[in-house]
């Protein structure tokens, strides 16, 4: 159908459709992409080196013997990749003028003025060293030429692990049959509901001191989103130093104090027995440390959506409120908190996903030690300490879909009123 025929309305589907495609294909370069890329990643058994195609590599030496005339020409042949080969091999090189091979090694072969050597395959971690004789003339020796002044060159083709289509699914069985994986999902679900709800409940209380009119208001309002706005790098070392077991303020004013009798290492002790209501458990500290450094570091979030919420609710629902006669309480719990409940709902999801995929918080504080390894710290450890990249892939997936999960019970029983 030509354009001239179209109605308007079919005009406007198109255009439409065509004003998509922008959007539509920068939201799969960012976003959908990378995600394809890990889950195909995760389903092949390579390693960090294995990202770098497998090429040849030659080195030349050269050793002159002007007494007997000669000149030995040495080149080691060298595949330096431990899984891929490489194919169609060719090596070609110079030969000086003056220069004439006495043998011609297997798989070469020398004209007046260069050599070319041939060889089908260089299977994995191949190294071969091939030696040719040369007889030297006098003019050669007196010309000074270095046979290494030429350039060697070497052609070969072989196939990317990454793009090949070799599949497995060894790297979901090496991280499932892992008692340290299943230790990092718990580690990371604590992690992430406690540091979600203490970031939320931060929020609330100081959206609720906020939302008073008093003296110097602006000025605390400022301060209160510091956390949020400072580097992490920054405030990551200054919790470090704050609470060091040797020069921390922090041990300094417990042991001053005789709230403790020694210094607490609060990142690096894994759990300490704590007497609570004469019962003696077993609390994790260095984990209960990062919650509340992820609290405190991401409230000013929470703060900014609930103040901005609160602020516009209409006045006359707490006008009835005091004339029913309603305690201050009373007034949270019915008239306030209901109001709330839309946007405590969007702050929830989204601090439960930021904070489910979090690592630079915990790596700058423990490194993932004295249990606090989440999962994030695991696709770190796997794909670069370990270099195992398949591994790390495969743990990354295992985030995408736990996520995804969340995200479908979430919307099934998120609240249906009002959301903002």
């Amino acid at each position: 159908m030509s354009l001239k025929k179209m109605t308007m309305r079919q005009k406007e589907v198109m255009l439409a459709y065509g004003m998509l495609i922008p959007p539509v294909t920068i939201v799969f370069l960012i976003v959908l992409f990378p995600v394809l890329a890990d889950i195909w990643i995760s389903f092949k058994d390579i390693q960090l080196a294995d990202l770098r195609a497998p090429t040849p590599s030659v080195s030349e030496r050269v050793s002159e013997d002007p007494q007997n005339g000669t000149v030995t020409v040495l080149y080691r042949l060298r595949n330096r990749s431990s899984r891929g080969a490489v194919e169609d091999i060719v090596l070609r090189d110079t030969v000086p003028a003056g220069l004439s091979a006495r043998d011609v090694p297997q798989f070469c072969e020398i004209d007046e003025d260069a050599i070319t050597c041939s060889y089908e395959i260089w299977p994995p971690r191949f190294r071969e060293d091939i030696s040719i004789l040369f007889d030297a003339t006098p003019e050669f020796f007196a010309s000074g030429i270095n046979p290494r002044d030429s350039e060697t060159t070497t052609t070969g083709h072989s196939v990317n692990a990454l793009l090949d289509f070799n599949f497995t699914l060894d790297n979901f069985r090496k991280v499932f049959s892992q008692r340290e994986f299943w230790k990092s999902v718990r580690i990371t679900v604590i992690y992430t509901v406690f540091g979600t709800i203490g970031a939320i409940a931060l929020g609330l209380f100081a959206a609720l001191l906020m939302n008073t009119s008093f003296r110097g208001r602006a000025v605390i309002r400022g301060l209160l989103l510091f956390p949020f706005v400072a580097p992490v790098i920054a405030v990551a070392f200054t919790w470090v130093f704050f609470l060091d077991p040797f020069s921390g303020v922090l041990n300094m004013l417990l042991v001053r104090y005789e709230l403790v009798e020694a210094p607490i290492n609060f990142l690096g002790t894994r759990v300490m027995p704590i007497e609570l209501f004469g019962f003696v458990v077993q609390f994790p500290v260095a984990l209960a440390t990062v919650i509340a450094f992820e609290a405190w570091r991401y409230f000013p979030l929470s703060f900014l959506f609930i103040l901005a919420r609160l602020q516009a609710l209409p006045s006359d629902i707490y006008e009835a409120a005091d004339i029913d006669g309603a305690s201050p309480i009373q007034k949270f719990r019915f008239v306030t908190m209901p109001q709330l409940v839309g946007i405590l709902s969007i702050l929830f999801m989204l601090r439960f996903i930021w904070t489910f995929n979090k690592f630079d918080d915990i790596f700058l504080m423990t490194g993932g030690n004295a249990g606090t390894r989440t999962l994030t710290v695991g696709v770190y450890d796997q794909a670069f300490a370990l270099s195992n990249l398949g591994a790390g892939a495969a743990v990354s997936v295992v985030i995408f879909f736990m996520l995804a999960i969340f995200m479908v019970f979430y919307f099934i029983f998120m609240p249906k009123g009002e959301m903002l």
